[in-house]
């Protein structure tokens, strides 16, 4: 369907929606319904109408033109509308595409360090602070739910709760290999290193998304271990729940409380599953995306951190950004912004919208 009969359709549905609720024909889940839809086309629309009058503005313009006295300034003025023109119709495109409902929610990052040894939790603990400080410059709160510190302040595991609007949609990228090479703290003599890392950004689910059967769960309690204070190996603090079904296992000892501790499995047992839930309903989806940004998961190499040379290189679209100290600072926008762009082409081009 070409595009401008698209956008026909949906300001002539929109329309007749707000025509149905307002003649009070719709009451009870028909109106609940209706009020959704329009909603959900209400954006759309409006974008719709500022593409439709910026070209009604091009016209005006445009027969400005034939006035040899206004020529000039017509000229300046149609240079101006048609590259506002340009960036609504990309708006009312991306306005098109499938909604990823997640996009808006909030988000758990979990990261563990792979292969490297010591080098590999060193990085872990960065790569987690540097999520934080990403956290911190977009305003969202990060909460840091399991955090197991490893010898020389390195991290076997790290699990926090990012709360805030499109957490998801602005870190879901990350999920993969990250590589870190570089010349260790503890090397000798001088040579470079290999180490990687595991990321897996899930979007945060709530009891009405995923049905978790009490009978499908095994509940462990035990001491908790590590760094922890008096009550480390004197109280079973420490919860893991393995959910039969699935085979997913999620341990959580960051609390002294075995309630608090529970409390935090489960959600992210939920998210876990609810995230496979979403791998599975969008199969297809993902195949497509493969080659464009990724799979989204976490054994796939994405990144790699280039400390000698300084460079991040962003493998899935041959981004690479000779700044890796501000990006371990937290900097990723140039990194989420391109992936972003990337996958929004991608899309555009399986709906027949370019």
């Amino acid at each position: 369907m070409a595009l401008d009969d698209r956008l026909e359709r949906i300001v002539a549905r929109s329309e007749e929606l707000q025509a149905l609720m307002s003649s009070g024909e719709l009451v009870g889940d028909g109106f609940v319904r209706a009020s959704r839809e329009f909603a959900e086309l209400e954006p759309i629309v409006s974008s719709i109408q500022a593409f439709r009058a910026a070209e009604r503005e091009r016209e005006d313009i445009r027969a400005l033109l034939q006035d040899p006295e206004m020529q000039e300034l017509a000229e300046g003025e149609l240079r101006a509308v048609e590259e506002t023109l340009g960036t609504l119709q990309q708006q009312v495109r991306l306005a098109l595409l499938p909604r990823d409902e997640a996009d808006e929610r909030s988000a758990i990052l979990e990261i563990r360090p792979a292969a490297g040894g010591d080098e590999a939790a060193l990085f872990a603990a960065e790569l987690f602070g540097a999520y934080r400080r990403f956290a911190d410059l977009h305003g969202w709160r990060f909460e840091v739910m399991e955090y197991d510190e490893s010898d020389l302040a390195g991290l076997r595991e790290g699990v926090a709760t990012i709360t805030g609007r499109s957490v998801f949609a602005r870190l879901k990228y990350e999920s993969g290999v990250h590589r870190v090479q570089r010349v260790p703290a503890t090397e000798s003599q001088g040579r470079i290193h290999t180490s990687t890392v595991t990321v897996a950004v899930l979007p945060e689910a709530e009891e009405v998304d995923v049905a978790i059967d009490e009978g499908d769960l095994r509940i462990d309690v035990y001491r908790a271990s590590g760094a922890g204070g008096q009550h480390v190996n004197k109280t079973e603090s420490a919860v893991r729940i393995t959910h039969m079904p699935s085979g997913i296992v999620v341990a959580m000892q960051e609390e002294k409380s075995q309630h608090k501790n529970k409390a935090k499995a489960m959600k992210i047992l939920r998210a876990r599953l609810y995230e496979r839930e979403r791998a599975q309903a969008h199969a297809h989806r993902a195949a497509d995306r493969k080659s464009q940004v990724g799979t989204g998961d976490r054994s796939e190499r994405i990144r790699t951190y280039n400390f000698p040379q300084g460079r991040v290189t962003d493998h899935r679209i041959n981004l690479t950004l000779h700044k890796i100290d501000r990006v371990m600072l937290g900097e990723f926008d140039e990194i989420v912004d391109a992936l972003t762009q990337e996958e929004q082409t991608a899309l555009l081009a399986a709906e027949g919208l370019c």
